[in-house]
């Protein structure tokens, strides 16, 4: 039975959910175009106003964790309409076509493994792979845009990375600009990726170059989401302590077979994950000693060998089912 109170407690969250900036029941996925709705790369300062802003600068004044409960809803319901809006995505695309690239959000675009993952990316595109990653900056971004610049010759890719290189960093104020400047020379109708962003760490922005971008609030569902997706498997590029999380989570999924199989687990930067972060022969030892069972693991600073496994691990699945 519903009483007097919950009558109006019901009325009352609906009517706050008829009015947070965001769309709580979105039925697909967003794109560049809708989350920079406002913005204009002549004008910095419109930044400020785009849809994406203004829905992180709502997050933050109503709180990252501890929002009342009628945000709390209206953000559990958003997040699951785009959790819905992937499951169509992914009607159209077949899972085992998709790979991840991790890395760090600072990796600065005229780093040379930022243009060695938008060469590694372009390649798997064109070969019939679609790229998954979170859809922020640095690594992430090279992989979208590595995944845009498909079908246009290398010649193209220096170009584009000479637009993007007056502003490095994404806390450049160029930075979106730019990537826009790219866009607008460069179109892309045939190749597509994915980016899964997050309003948690909305002080980053998400990168344009994702065709198909499944932004949430929860950065759990986010993580999760982007380690099962990327059933086709990851490659992992030097990051930090989110890149690490994403190692573990990746191969506790793998040892257990949580989704019916394996996905290859590939290193690329052999310095950076023997010697700077040694994560490479530790995984190796404990699934020597069966701590960790199913790994697929591989170390390469090789683009064709990466790309090589990639391809006989696809063959395989495609084989056996």
């Amino acid at each position: 039975m519903i009483t007097e109170t919950d009558r109006i407690k019901f009325e009352t969250t609906f009517e706050y959910l008829k009015q947070v900036p965001y769309d709580i029941s979105k039925d697909t996925l967003y794109t560049a175009q809708e989350l920079y709705s406002g913005y204009n790369p002549d004008c910095a300062d419109s930044f400020q106003i785009c849809f994406d802003t203004l829905v992180y600068n709502h997050y933050l004044s109503t709180g990252k964790i501890d929002a009342i409960e009628a945000e709390s809803l209206a953000r559990t319901l958003h997040d699951h309409s785009i959790h819905t809006a992937l499951k169509e995505f992914f009607k159209s695309y077949n899972k085992q076509h998709c790979v991840g690239i991790m890395g760090g959000h600072a990796l600065q675009r005229t780093d040379y493994m930022y243009k060695k993952i938008v060469l590694l990316s372009k390649r798997l595109t064109e070969l019939g792979f679609y790229m998954l990653s979170g859809g922020g900056p640095g690594a992430m971004e090279a992989t979208h845009l590595g995944a845009w610049m498909a079908g246009y010759s290398n010649d193209d890719v220096e170009e584009a990375l000479q637009i993007l290189s007056v502003a490095p960093s994404f806390k450049n104020s160029e930075w979106l600009a730019s990537a826009f400047k790219v866009i607008n020379k460069y179109p892309q109708n045939k190749y597509i990726s994915l980016g899964i962003p997050t309003w948690l760490y909305g002080h980053e922005p998400s990168t344009p170059f994702a065709t198909h971008i499944a932004k949430f609030f929860e950065n759990s569902i986010r993580e999760d989401s982007i380690l099962t997706l990327a059933f086709g498997g990851i490659i992992y590029t030097p990051g930090s302590a989110g890149t690490m999380q994403e190692i573990f989570q990746d191969a506790v999924q793998n040892h257990y077979l949580s989704f019916g199989i394996s996905s290859p687990m590939i290193f690329m930067g052999k310095e950076a994950w023997t010697q700077q972060m040694p994560v490479y022969p530790l995984l190796k030892e404990l699934q020597a000693c069966n701590k960790y069972k199913n790994l697929l693991l591989a170390l390469s600073d090789d683009i064709e060998e990466i790309i090589d496994k990639l391809i006989k691990f696809r063959n395989h699945i495609e084989k056996i089912g």
